[in-house]
């Protein structure tokens, strides 16, 4: 912490000295070669799908602050906007990414309460993966003195979901109960560690066998996705459970609304389900959506339960509630990764391997490349030739 405090005092004088200068030169054009490196998406499908490229630099206009991005988070939405699985996708060529931290480098108007120089972190709707991001002041947020940047960009998205989905929408008390699926990932790590600051809470948590020794200790009573976890928790608490977080959908609905007690709540804020093979599949998209059970009303009303839905982006960008926004808290941080490994850390979370949140590291250099493998393999088996040049040989990542 101290080390990183003492560079970013140095950077900090840098931009203000460079934006002193700038005030006495004349405005540039557009096409000065000011450039940045970011992280394409050129279309939906599969890893293919992602360069690293340069782009024009943005600059700030009315109530926007300019953020030199020295870290941005990578989540599961993201591989999902990657196949192209999202409601509404936007149109490509876009950059990707939802979250970033850096340093503000300058502001345009109406920037109250930010300084060239600030620590931040920022809700961005697309654009996060970049050097340079331009986001209205409504979305940034102060980092804390003893917060490092690493700890920031794993901050934003899944610990403001994980806070408002138990004490926003389930209103978690002391000696309640709470089941979260994939305890393993980045919001399930950040729902245990905010549980554990009610007193009494019992957290039963759902993860693929192989992280089991990595994440027991962060939860009350861990089950195996694979087995069937619904009669080990009955065993445990026959009544069943106050709060489910469920972030796969499809089988697992019907399961998680059989453990919920009376006026418990259940709230779905993903569908992981949906996700198999590398590219989107008709397939998993259907048979995910058939095997939720049809809710039928009137049983909600004769067993008193809640279903609820949490979108953070929506309730961001959507219903510009930015103002509810407010928490601090440690983030677990499962590895980083160059911009230039954005598609081996996108396959890291495509197999489930995070224990915790992935982090791609502006400052940090591309590891060195393993193999000379040139192609992929398609869902179907089939080879897709790599477009446009892009290098998609497997790196050796840089695990915390």
């Amino acid at each position: 912490m101290a080390k990183e405090g003492s560079e970013m005092t140095e950077e900090t004088q840098q931009m203000i000295e460079k934006q002193l200068s700038k005030e006495n030169e004349p405005v540039e054009s557009s096409c000065d070669g000011k450039d940045m490196r970011v992280v394409i998406l050129s279309g939906f499908g599969g890893l293919n799908k992602l360069r690293v490229t340069k782009k024009a630099m943005p600059e700030p206009v009315d109530g926007e602050v300019k953020i030199r991005v020295k870290a941005c988070g990578l989540n599961f939405l993201d591989l999902l906007v990657r196949q192209g699985t999202i409601d509404n996708p936007p149109k490509p060529p876009v950059v990707p990414g939802f979250e970033c931290c850096g340093i503000v480098e300058s502001m345009g108007e109406n920037t109250q309460g930010f300084e060239i120089g600030d620590r931040v972190m920022a809700f961005v709707n697309y654009n996060a993966w970049a050097e340079v991001v331009c986001i209205s002041v409504d979305f940034v947020y102060k980092m804390p003195d003893e917060m490092s940047f690493t700890e920031a960009a794993a901050f934003s998205l899944n610990y403001v979901a994980a806070y408002m989905m138990l004490f926003e929408v389930a209103n978690l008390r002391a000696g309640m109960s709470v089941l979260v699926h994939s305890a393993g990932g980045s919001v399930g790590q950040a729902v245990a560690q905010l549980c554990s600051t009610v007193p009494n809470v019992t957290v039963f948590g759902i993860a693929s066998c192989f992280k089991h020794t990595s994440i027991k200790g962060s939860v009350t009573h861990l089950f195996d996705r694979n087995t069937d976890y619904i009669q080990e928790v009955k065993k445990i608490s026959p009544e069943g459970v106050d709060i489910v977080l469920d972030c796969l959908s499809g089988e697992n609905t019907g399961k998680s609304l059989s453990l919920l007690k009376p006026l418990g709540t259940y709230i779905l804020y993903g569908a992981s389900n949906m996700v198999t093979g590398e590219t989107k599949s008709f397939f998993s998209f259907a048979k995910s959506w058939w095997q939720v059970e049809k809710v039928n009303l009137f049983k909600l009303y004769e067993e008193n339960k809640v279903i609820a839905g949490f979108s953070l982006l929506s309730l961001l960008f959507k219903q510009k509630k930015c103002s509810l926004v407010k928490l601090k808290i440690k983030p677990v941080v499962d590895s980083l990764w160059a911009l230039e490994e954005v598609k081996e850390a996108m396959q890291r979370i495509h197999d489930r391997g995070n224990i915790g949140k992935l982090i791609l590291d502006l400052d940090k250099p591309p590891t060195p490349l393993m193999a000379s493998d040139s192609t992929e393999t398609s869902e179907a088996g089939e080879e897709e030739e790599e477009t446009e040049g892009d290098d998609i040989k497997e790196r050796m990542p840089f695990i915390n």
